[in-house]
């Protein structure tokens, strides 16, 4: 089992860079993302390595961190997503995106990949939602609040606020960021007007 492989870059395929390690070629399937941070050919890189055997087929898939190793390995869990698949996610997510989006159900980011529907999207978002906050940047209060919408268990006035603002034109996720800013230092017991106008302040900054 490979779990790392150092060498020099070789060259590059449209979904794989060719890694010489010691006078070797390895072909290495990246997500595009990982692709595009590679130095150019005749340069050093190190990947992280998670290897796929199968009966007919060895493939090798690398990564520039543990992290975005071990969401290629969480999205697998998820039934209909394969490699492929996982692959076209962290093209279009770095993992802590990834994890973000997860964690406060941005379905429509996830959807954003080839091959992710809203369907799948869906699916991602419900069965990886409770593993995402640990890898995630985003504030506590932000995930916590956007669950609360989710479920329909957040004060009527915070859900009136958020609601509002999206019907204003700004995303869900950027509307229940903005109201989880506002609430940390609003009255408590703000009214929905309040905190629509406090939201609409921090969306200015």
């Amino acid at each position: 089992m490979i779990g790392k492989l150092k060498g020099i870059v070789d060259s590059y395929g449209e979904d794989f860079v060719i890694l010489d390690v010691q006078g070797v070629g390895y072909v290495v399937h990246c997500s595009a993302r990982t692709l595009q941070r590679l130095p150019k050919p005749g340069e050093p890189a190190d990947l992280a390595i998670e290897t796929h055997v199968r009966e007919d087929m060895i493939r090798l898939y690398g990564f520039r961190s543990d992290a975005e190793r071990e969401w290629f390995r969480l999205l697998q869990t998820v039934q209909g997503v394969g490699s492929k698949v996982a692959l076209a996610v962290l093209s279009i997510l770095e993992p802590g995106a990834l994890a973000t989006a997860l964690a406060t159900g941005d379905k429509g980011a996830i959807a954003r990949a080839p091959g992710v529907g809203p369907r799948l999207a869906a699916r991602l978002a419900a069965e990886l939602k409770d593993k995402a906050p640990a890898f995630s940047p985003a504030d506590p209060a932000l995930i916590a609040l956007t669950g609360a919408v989710e479920e329909r268990t957040a004060p009527q006035p915070v859900a009136d606020a958020i609601s509002a603002l999206v019907n204003l034109g700004y995303p869900q996720i950027q509307a229940s960021a903005a109201i989880a800013t506002v609430l940390k230092s609003a009255p408590e017991g703000a009214e929905a007007k309040t905190l629509i106008r406090l939201g609409l302040r921090e969306l200015a900054k």
